[in-house]
């Protein structure tokens, strides 16, 4: 064997690694965009409802502020991941004089409730979560196909 037919086979052997390594990577998961429902309650009564489209891997924010006013009614920080088919989501609520922070998972369509005040009742949030797009989002948006069954038609 010749000198540059070595040669050839050496670069074509680091070649057929790198390869190999690049495939064996794990694949990024595609972000999977998410319908969010929320009612936020205080001592009972109801003070946000906020309804949010985000995406997993991408941390969502909202508030809500009263024209000229310098604290926002309330903000709040979700941050959902996909673990499978569950969604898990960090969940962080600021009114003026109350804050909490919890963690929970979820499936497509579960709804969850999670108390964050200092007593039950004191700060209460119930979140809905859907895959956009999904039968259950089409139905609940009126986004069916045919609308002759009474729905819209309307894409998303």
């Amino acid at each position: 064997m010749t000198r540059s037919t070595l040669i050839k086979k050496a670069w074509l052997g680091l070649a057929l690694v790198g390869l190999a390594c690049v495939a064996s990577l794990p694949k990024e998961a595609q972000a999977e965009p998410l319908y969010f429902a929320l009612e936020v309650r205080r001592e009972g009564r109801l003070v946000a409802q906020p309804k949010l489209l985000g995406e997993t891997g991408r941390t969502v924010r909202a508030e809500r502020r009263k024209p000229g006013a310098r604290e926002p009614d309330y903000r709040l920080v979700l941050t959902p991941t996909a673990e499978g088919e569950t969604f898990r989501l960090e969940l962080d609520l600021m009114l003026p004089e109350i804050k909490g922070h919890s963690e929970l998972a979820l499936l497509h369509g579960q709804e969850g409730k999670v108390q964050l005040g200092r007593w039950p009742g004191e700060l209460e949030v119930s979140l809905l979560l859907m895959k956009v797009d999904s039968p259950e989002f089409r139905a609940l948006m009126d986004l069916t196909e045919d609308p002759a069954v009474g729905g819209s038609g309307r894409p998303i």
